[in-house]
């Protein structure tokens, strides 16, 4: 996936500077964790821009000031591990002592293997869960304890950057991991999972995290359950939930209902793992905390934004679920809106999530709802390449031969507010593309190789006045060796933690339905069929027009490529 945007120049900066610093001072930048400000912030002199310049802090006492109790209970340390949580709040003190009960729902199924238990146990190999912690898987098919761990431990793997002591690691892992069979709309089988809960706890304050990994359809069932048979009496319940969040506003807004009958909204967390990815975590730092970038993100330097995300692979086997949703709410509607919210959202008061949440709604309440006439839809078919056949969509055996359902599109969307006025914000998602790294201006990778570069012009050395343009390039590989967390991990560690900031608000899932559902509807009562495109290929030409109309090129087009499309192109 790549978020990119050209068209760069100077302005004004807006000054910005960490905590301490005395000539500058930034209530945003003060709600960032130290660990990530380095010792100063370059300041723009008054007649020049000088980055050299470094702001010197005054002397900052490392004394760490005791939380209120208050302060604890709400969950209002920001910015700490939950290692630094647990030493400032001390709770090896007997009277605090705590312990967390995570209980996995849908434990059999594929994402509980393959990512949540693993997930989990990396925390652990970290030493970020908590001292006193148990795990349950929870579902319809029986199975003992010890048949749970043997099916998790084949998909435990240890860090790369630190394997020492992993066996040791992953048997007490898994000796924390236990199951129970029952159904998920029973009381007394959610009663019975209390008792075991309570067992484990002995005694301690009780803080329970429900995983919700089961068919959108059941959520409400085991949430309804769970509130009255297995909820916490003195800690704190959590329930963390799956997308997809329904098909469109209606049957969105009837989930949410179904949920706030039996939880606050402060006790759901809907987890959309894109936003945890490092390079989406990492642009509001980008952003906020370097001063050449503020004051040109807006219309008057940036000409459009691109959000590109591209598969190689088709649904393998998926096809059967991708079939009910397809591409724009597997993934424009949620992934790529989202970090175009953050994208484009105005400066929060603070980093804290309700207010970095308002900001962002804010955005997707001034976008314009999608017109069909600026959405291009496509469908990949089967296709030989080097003697190797492709498959279609359709030859999936698990999807309907007549299927209309996209697996690719493309859509030009605009907000209408005085810093993004006329700016086309294009997106472009799709599975069974040839993949190919974006070389735009601004150029933000998320996945694979992930990477932040900007393309700028220079002087190729010798007499002639000769122009070419090279990258200042920030590529993770190369410039941390510690290996990037699975973004599931900071995800889990957050709910655990009470940290909201990376999780989707109930107004901001309303506003983002409400942009597409009018397209979706439009789309199925008009029956529109999706262009046929090669497996492997760039997609629908349609696509390329689309970004012609707006007198764009998708950044991932190579120059060559471009050149032999301009004869179909307006």
């Amino acid at each position: 996936m790549s978020l990119s945007a050209d068209k760069f120049t100077s302005a004004d900066a807006a000054l910005l500077a960490p905590k301490g610093c005395t000539p500058m001072s930034s209530t945003l930048l003060q709600s960032f964790p130290r660990s990530v400000l380095p010792p100063g912030i370059a300041s723009p002199s008054t007649k020049y821009w000088n980055l050299s310049v470094v702001c010197k802090q005054a002397p900052i006492s490392t004394a760490k000031e005791a939380p209120s109790k208050k302060d604890v209970e709400n969950g209002r340390l920001h910015g700490l591990s939950l290692r630094e949580y647990r030493e400032v709040v001390g709770l090896d003190v007997a009277e605090r002592e705590s312990t967390v009960s995570i209980t996995v729902f849908g434990a059999s199924g594929d994402l509980a293997k393959k990512k949540i238990f693993p997930i989990l146990f990396a925390l652990y190999y970290e030493g970020c869960l908590p001292k006193h912690f148990t795990i349950f898987g929870y579902a319809r098919s029986k199975m003992t304890d010890s048949e749970l761990r043997t099916l998790v431990g084949n998909t435990l793997t240890c860090r790369i950057d630190k394997r020492e002591n992993c066996s040791e690691k992953m048997e007490q892992f898994l000796e924390r991991c236990f199951y129970h069979c029952g159904q998920y709309d029973s009381e007394q089988n959610l009663a019975e999972l209390d008792k075991k809960l309570k067992e484990h706890e002995a005694g301690r304050s009780a803080n329970r995290l429900f995983y919700l990994s089961i068919p959108p359809n059941i959520f409400i069932d085991v949430v309804k359950s769970a509130s009255k048979s297995a909820s916490s009496k003195n800690g704190w319940t959590r329930v963390i939930v799956e997308k997809p969040f329904g098909r469109d506003s209606e049957s969105s807004a009837a989930l949410t209902r179904g949920l706030k009958q039996y939880l606050q909204e402060d006790q759901i967390f809907r987890i959309d793992h894109y936003l945890a990815k490092e390079l989406v975590e990492n642009l509001s730092i980008l952003r906020f905390s370097n001063l050449v970038f503020e004051p040109l993100w807006s219309r008057q330097y940036i000409r459009n934004v691109q959000l590109i995300f591209s598969e190689d692979f088709g649904t393998e086997g998926r096809g059967g679920y991708f079939d009910n949703y397809g591409i724009i709410r597997d993934i424009m509607q949620n992934h790529l809106l989202q970090i175009l919210a953050i994208f484009a959202m105005e400066t929060p008061v603070s980093l804290d999530a309700e207010d970095i949440k308002n900001e962002k709604v804010k955005v997707l309440r001034s976008m314009k709802p999608l017109q069909l006439e600026n959405v291009v839809i496509g469908q990949y078919k089967s296709h030989t390449k080097a003697g190797v056949s492709y498959p279609g969509y359709t030859d999936d055996n698990t999807v309907p031969e007549c299927s209309l359902t996209p697996t690719f599109a493309a859509a030009a969307l605009f907000i209408d507010n005085a810093r993004w006025d006329g700016v086309p914000f294009l997106m472009k998602a799709g599975k069974a593309l040839h993949t190919k790294r974006v070389t735009n201006e601004l150029v933000i990778r998320v996945q694979p190789d992930e990477a932040i570069y900007l393309k700028v012009n220079n002087k190729i050395p010798g007499l002639e006045m000769r122009l070419d343009r090279s990258n200042l390039n920030l590529l993770y590989a190369s410039r941390y060796s510690k290996e990037i967390p699975d973004a599931y991990e900071r995800l889990l560690l957050d709910a655990i933690e009470g940290e909201r900031r990376l999780f989707i608000r109930s107004d901001e899932l309303d506003a983002a339905w409400k942009l597409f559902t009018p397209l979706l509807k439009e789309m199925e009562e008009k029956k529109i069929t999706p262009e046929l495109y090669p497996y492997g290929s760039r997609g629908p030409v349609g696509a390329h027009y689309l970004a012609a109309k707006y007198n764009i090129r998708w950044g991932d087009l190579s120059a060559s490529e471009e050149s032999s499309l301009k004869p179909f192109l307006p």
